[in-house]
């Protein structure tokens, strides 16, 4: 746990994001918020049975700093609900980590769907949240997975220009992808519209999209008025591969912004090097060569920014990604192996830190909860229900995993 300072910081140049940043600091330390009962009642059984090294590597994972997500209710609900946990950092003088995830058609019905029945409620929920925070202090992250996924969306480095597999019946192709950027544009307005909020928005990750890709998506969203962007929520890259991502998106929203050089690349997002160009994604010994893109057409440019202090910055989530991630067994059989669902042995990250060494990324932030499900796994097999590199169901989606946790604790890089 570490400090945030609320002073702003003051560039030479304008930056990226017109939201006042908040500077690491000092001062305060994060949140940690009440533990899951589902947690609690492992504790208790380790206790019970003497298993008294597992109980307290359980008790000191849930002791961290974590997120609290906010998933459904009313507007007035969902205000009480961060009224609540903005009374309790208070009283222990800490700053909590906010997860906004209610959008309409969020995870394309999947895992974790639910959210706002259309623009015009979700954006009341969003008033009920910011109205919750007022004008407390916090770190606000925008909708997981909202730019990730967007129904029926036309990506900007698709040269066939055809739609993205999220298409669900009920909406309008024509105006599904619109309504989610008003969305995201609307709550990012209102959250940064607080006084002491630090905002982020969904930049997905390494593994998933092109940073040419999701720096068009956040540019459409409005990340222009917010603090940047997260990084890897609810998944297992590893920290050295999303430092870099994060770099590569912050200089690419630089890129296709700056109307230099006659303005021919303003909007050409798709221009960016990234993770499968001029590098090779699985081989991080040439991702030097995304590096030296930047160098040229960044660094090099004829108007440069004076550096990472005018960019749009980066949180990771580290909850996770002490193994990094999960690839299916050798022979294993065709079709999807859903790699980001509760694959095995994995370890805890770096802890929660806003102090990272890295001028593109803020913190290392725990957001997703350590040792709560991504969802019931079926993977290639999907009849039976049963996650067949498990052996045995796994729980719903944010239901306590307890072999899961365990299996993070034993493994945890570096150690608790």
């Amino acid at each position: 746990m570490v400090a945030l300072s609320l002073g702003l910081a003051l560039g030479t140049a304008a930056p990226a994001s017109a939201h006042d940043h908040h500077q690491p600091g000092p001062a305060t330390r994060l949140f940690t918020p009440p533990p899951d009962s589902g947690a609690v009642q492992q504790i208790a059984e380790l206790a019970k049975s003497h298993q008294w090294s597992d109980a307290l590597a359980i008790t000191k994972m849930v002791a961290t700093p974590q997120a609290v997500w906010f998933t459904q209710g009313t507007p007035a609900e969902v205000k009480k609900s961060v009224q609540k946990t903005m009374r309790q950092a208070r009283l222990t003088h800490t700053i909590p980590v906010l997860v906004a995830y209610n959008l309409p058609f969020r995870d394309c019905a999947q895992y974790s769907a639910g959210g706002a029945a259309d623009t015009a409620s979700y954006l009341a929920w969003i008033d009920g949240f910011t109205a919750g925070i007022g004008d407390g202090q916090a770190i606000v992250l925008v909708e997981p997975d909202g730019l990730g996924i967007i129904p029926w969306n036309i990506p900007i480095t698709d040269p066939e220009r055809k739609f993205e597999w999220c298409q669900p019946a009920e909406l309008d192709p024509a105006t599904a992808a619109p309504d989610r950027f008003t969305q995201l544009n609307g709550a990012v307005d209102r959250l940064t519209a607080l006084p002491n909020t630090t905002v982020y928005l969904d930049g997905t990750h390494s593994g998933w999209l092109g940073a040419g890709d999701i720096a068009d998506r956040l540019h459409q969203a409005g990340v222009d008025k917010a603090d940047g962007f997260f990084l890897n929520v609810s998944n297992y890259e590893l920290t050295e591969r999303q430092a870099k991502y994060a770099s590569w998106i912050s200089q690419c929203l630089w890129y296709g912004t700056n109307p230099a050089e006659g303005g021919w690349r303003v909007g050409h997002f798709d221009y960016c090097g990234s993770q499968y160009y001029p590098a090779s994604p699985g081989d991080f010994s040439t991702w030097g060569l995304t590096d030296q893109w930047y160098v040229d057409n960044v660094t090099n440019a004829a108007n440069p920014p004076s550096g990472p202090d005018v960019l749009a910055h980066a949180v990771i989530d580290t909850s996770r990604n002490g193994q990094g991630p999960w690839t299916a067994p050798a022979g294993s059989p065709s079709g999807d192996p859903q790699v980001w669902c509760n694959p095995p042995d994995r370890r805890l990250g770096p802890k929660p830190t806003l102090t990272t060494g890295n001028p593109y990324v803020d913190a290392y932030l725990w957001v997703k909860i350590p040792g709560e499900s991504d969802g019931e796994c079926t993977r290639w097999a999907p009849a039976g229900g049963i996650d067949p590199v498990r052996g045995y169901a796994d729980p719903a989606a944010g239901a306590w995993f307890p072999q899961m946790a365990l299996e993070l604790v034993h493994n945890a890089n570096p150690a608790q």
